[in-house]
């Protein structure tokens, strides 16, 4: 694998320029970068590879690159792969390296020894470079590079629609029936408190369960059963203002609701490796 880099406000750029010609050593791959002015490239390849043909290779690849484009054209490259039409080059200079033994190239390896052995590269450890690039971006050293998986809930379907219909029906009775009794409480009956209270805590009841059907939530298992048992007392604590058949009705309705919540199941959504 071979980078090449010609713009110097690239933050892997400045911490090329930083070491000038470097290996960064891991198990099992090694990483050699070599930088001269605006131009930086960057080889990977197995560690039992040799670190001078690593370097020969980096040092046509710039050489070529030097040829092919002037100060100019760099300057004005604006957009990623701007020289993306440079990879033939590349693969030519790759082949050359691979297939042949010519004595150019025993000349140019012995030209590199030599200059390795005056200015040996620098020697780094993947660790190191992970460091020096947090650095060089503002001091972060610490960078997340996992991907958070996002959910979605399933599709709602009819009987899901008329269960939210059904709860909001329910919530609006049990608010208008609350709001007139509380104002009767206030004048007259101030003993009916409770009653209000039983006719409001159903009412929000309601208006979370459509909450819960409509949107994603954690606990939704003890969420859903604490709402139901609070529209099943409620109601119960309401007997006599309500007939049976109201209570049943409510109590139905709450527990149509309940299980709708319950039977939708999360789908989750893959990230999508094009963004």
């Amino acid at each position: 694998m071979v980078v090449l880099m010609s713009t110097p406000a690239e933050d892997v750029h400045d911490l090329l320029c930083l070491c000038g010609a470097g290996t960064a050593r891991g198990r099992d791959l090694s990483i050699h970068f070599l930088s001269s002015g605006e131009i930086a490239s960057m080889v990977i390849c197995s560690s039992s590879y040799s670190t001078i043909m690593a370097f020969c290779f980096l040092e046509e690849l710039q050489w070529e690159f030097a040829a092919a484009y002037d100060t100019t054209s760099i300057g004005l490259a604006s957009r990623p792969y701007a020289f993306l039409e440079f990879d033939n080059i590349i693969q030519n200079v790759k082949c050359h390296f691979n297939y042949t033994g010519c004595s150019q190239m025993k000349i140019s390896l012995e030209k590199i020894q030599e200059e390795l052995k005056f200015r040996p590269p620098v020697l780094l450890k993947l660790e190191d470079m992970e460091l020096m690039n947090g650095l060089t971006n503002g001091g972060h050293t610490e960078l997340y590079m996992g991907s958070v998986p996002t959910y979605r809930m399933q599709p709602v379907t009819a009987i899901g629609i008329l269960s939210l219909v059904l709860n909001i029906m329910c919530g609006a009775l049990n608010l208008i029936r609350g709001v007139h009794l509380a104002e009767y409480s206030f004048q007259e009956d101030h003993e009916g408190i409770g009653n209000v209270i039983a006719f409001f805590l159903p009412f929000l009841a309601c208006i979370f369960q459509c909450y819960l059907y409509l949107f994603y939530s954690s606990a939704r298992k003890m969420k859903v059963f604490v709402l139901f048992f609070s529209i099943c007392l409620c109601n119960m604590y309401l007997y006599g203002l309500r007939n049976v058949w109201q209570i049943l009705f409510h109590i139905g309705v709450a527990s149509l609701s309940s299980y709708q919540i319950l039977t939708r199941q999360l789908v989750e959504k893959q990230p999508d490796p094009g963004v």
